[in-house]
């Protein structure tokens, strides 16, 4: 198993929308939920996809 670079978990907490950093405090339980799987899911795109792979943001188009 490979092991997680906390470093690349912690970038990506840092990068997720400001609302679900601030939504894991919430009050309410269902706002609480989906900031974490909102935050769970910046987190999975930065393992899936390390920043050291070049993706082209913008596409070409045909002149």
């Amino acid at each position: 198993m490979e092991r997680i670079d906390t470093s690349a978990v912690a970038h990506a907490i840092l990068d997720a929308p400001g609302w679900a950093r601030v939504g894991i405090t919430a009050p309410s339980s269902c706002l609480r939920e989906d900031a974490a799987l909102e935050l769970a899911r910046a987190i999975a795109n930065a393992v899936i996809a390390p920043a050291c792979e070049t993706v082209e943001a913008q596409t070409s188009l045909p002149l």
